[in-house]
């Protein structure tokens, strides 16, 4: 989008959210949005949502379906985004690998490059669930996101813990990255 019909009134972010398939996404955004727990069904698709995060500032949520079939498709939600939000689920070690693979492939994306990187280590009520510092280490943080604003947050998304921390730190990193954008356009024109 060019900074030409940008509307200055309205400033914003588009938040990719993904993960694997019951990672938690969805009960998260409806948490985000409700303070309610839903009942989600598998998202085949995407779920859009729109939350307002301080004064003229909306974050566009999108969030992915993380199922093997849908993960073909991230790549196509990665242009334009102003901030990836990535969901574990933090008890299922068996999985993490996996997730820690899609991650990678994820940050290798051009279109993200540079683009601050938001880790819901969610399910922290779990028996053996992972903590912050052991999800940091498993996902490789400080290798893959060394070129870019990055933080993980423990959550449960059922009784919504930890998540309005997780907002504020999405907005805080949305508002800088598109700053830092806006000025980079600026020096080259």
């Amino acid at each position: 989008m060019g900074l030409q019909n940008a509307k200055p009134s309205v400033k914003g972010a588009n938040i990719v959210m993904l993960g694997l398939d019951s990672a938690g996404k969805s009960t998260l955004l409806y948490k985000f949005r409700y303070k309610d727990v839903f009942i989600t069904m598998p998202t085949i698709g995407f779920n859009v949502d729109m939350i307002e995060a301080g004064k003229d500032f909306t974050l566009t949520f999108w969030d992915v379906g993380g199922q093997k079939k849908m993960r073909e498709f991230w790549s196509n939600f990665l242009e334009d985004a102003g901030g990836l939000l990535y969901v574990v689920d933090s008890s299922d070690k068996r999985r993490l690998e996996e997730s820690r693979k899609e991650f990678e492939l994820i940050l290798k994306n051009e279109s993200i490059k540079n683009v601050p990187v938001v880790v819901l280590a969610n399910k922290q009520d779990l028996p053996g669930a992972l903590n912050a510092e052991e999800i940091t280490r498993k996902l490789k943080m400080k290798k893959y996101c060394s070129d870019r604003n990055w933080y993980v947050q423990p959550c449960r998304a059922t009784t919504g813990e930890g998540l309005a921390e997780a907002l504020q730190r999405v907005a805080t990193f949305a508002r800088q990255y598109k700053k830092s954008k806006e000025t980079f356009i600026t020096l080259k024109e």
